[in-house]
């Protein structure tokens, strides 16, 4: 079993940005493709960006792109979500989730096999 945490969530001012980070415990022999989700109040989950068990290939979500940015850290099964020029539209909870094999097509991101609880990130305007 993969248990992940996310951390980095908060308060900030649109305009503002934030890092979110996600590390993997528990099985992480293996290397997984890893993503970012996120949920806002009555809407549905959303993609927000993914990254392959390599790292060279990066998907972004529509509502995203530009100003956020994924990679991986050092530490095997790491993923951070830079979020610059955040707008209230991105208040969302943003989970971290990760998958069993390469990732390296955008549809390997349509079900995901571990996910983590959650970081709130609440953007005032």
């Amino acid at each position: 079993q993969v248990q992940l945490v996310e951390s980095g969530g908060g308060l900030v001012q649109a305009g503002g940005s934030l890092r979110l980070s996600c590390a993997a415990s528990g099985r992480t022999s293996s290397s997984y493709a890893m993503g970012w989700f996120r949920q806002a109040p009555g809407k549905v989950r959303e993609f927000v960006a993914a990254i392959s068990r390599s790292g060279r290939e990066i998907y972004n979500g529509d509502g995203v792109k530009g100003r956020f940015t994924v990679s991986r850290g050092n530490a095997k099964n790491t993923v951070y979500l830079q979020m610059n020029s955040l707008n209230a539209e991105d208040t969302a909870m943003y989970y971290c989730a990760a998958k069993d094999g390469l990732g390296t097509r955008r549809v390997d991101y349509y079900t995901m096999d571990y996910w983590g609880k959650g970081t709130l990130v609440t953007v005032s305007s």
